[in-house]
């Protein structure tokens, strides 16, 4: 037989019902937004974002994928999409031909450049305009250690 449950305290109820209704509702406007403004999901944003971060050498895929907390057929899906808008190339590994290595294309960056500004602003208008500087401090610390928890 199963053991009981350790149900949720009312704090903790009403902690994750908070929680989980902000991620939906701000995963939600961040997305219309992008859609709106530029033409992209929330997710391709992110894929453009890091691949700039990586530099012109790219980043391989599977790394990509670890990154960012995609599954690799996630990320094969939406780099098949971004590499059609020719915003991103995949190639062999030089290193390992079983493996491929993602790079942004200036198309890409241009894209991802234009789309920044209105995403920034809604970000701000809806996270960072609404907490004070140790609210900030506090949700790093809470999202870090809920992070660091799927890395065990």
């Amino acid at each position: 037989m199963a053991p009981e449950p350790r149900w949720l305290s009312d704090d903790e109820q009403r902690a994750w019902r908070a929680f989980f209704f902000a991620g939906q509702l701000l995963d939600g406007a961040l997305d219309r937004q992008l859609q709106a403004d530029a033409g992209m999901p929330h997710a391709y944003y992110g894929i453009l974002v890091a691949l700039l971060e990586a530099g012109d050498d790219g980043v391989r895929m599977s790394e990509l994928a670890r990154l960012l907390r995609f599954s690799p057929s996630r990320l094969a899906h939406a780099m098949s999409s971004l590499e059609r808008s020719g915003w991103v190339e995949r190639r062999s590994c030089p290193d390992d031909r079983r493996g491929q290595v993602a790079t942004i294309t200036a198309v890409g960056a241009a894209a991802q450049r234009a789309a920044a500004p209105g995403h920034v602003a809604e970000v701000r208008a809806r996270v960072f305009d609404r907490l004070t500087p140790a609210q900030i401090r506090d949700l790093e610390l809470i999202c870090g250690t809920i992070v660091a928890g799927f890395d065990d």
